[in-house]
């Protein structure tokens, strides 16, 4: 059979008025760097090899649907989750989501859903092992919105 795996490049067609937003936050908050920048698009590399390509058009700003249950969270990871978190929350770029877990779920600018998790973490849980987040719990916060 064969294997797939994801790999380290990931791109997102966002709104034009985004764009200063978006920077600020994936190089001035997350500590990112433009590696090419276009009149319509942004290449931007997070940590040693994690890319991400911004291409900005008219496209409508579909935030709201983003923060439903059916987004797709990614991760990222600090080596001072504490330090980054505050840089996160008090930049103002972002929107905190109320998920019963303890890290730290939110919008980024662009409307990426992002999960803060520490470097060293176990994080066995989402790996199908270990004790998490209570489920009902979950699907609670999940029909308030």
């Amino acid at each position: 059979m064969a294997k797939a795996i994801f790999g380290n490049h990931s791109s997102v067609i966002v709104p034009l008025q985004d764009r200063d937003r978006i920077r600020k936050f994936y190089c001035d908050v997350l500590g990112g760097k433009i590696t090419k920048e276009e009149d319509e698009r942004d290449f931007l590399r997070l940590g040693a090899n994690f890319y991400i390509g911004f291409l900005y058009g008219d496209v409508p700003d579909e935030s709201e649907f983003l923060r439903t249950a059916r987004s797709v969270w990614l991760e990222i990871k600090s080596d001072n989750v504490e330090e980054m978190s505050r840089n996160i929350l008090e930049s103002g770029l972002v929107r905190k989501l109320e998920v019963p877990d303890p890290h730290l779920y939110f919008q980024a600018p662009g409307g990426q859903c992002l999960r803060l998790v520490g470097i060293d973490e176990d994080l066995s849980f989402y790996e199908g092992a270990g004790e998490g987040p209570n489920v009902a719990e979950v699907k609670e916060a999940v029909k308030r919105r």
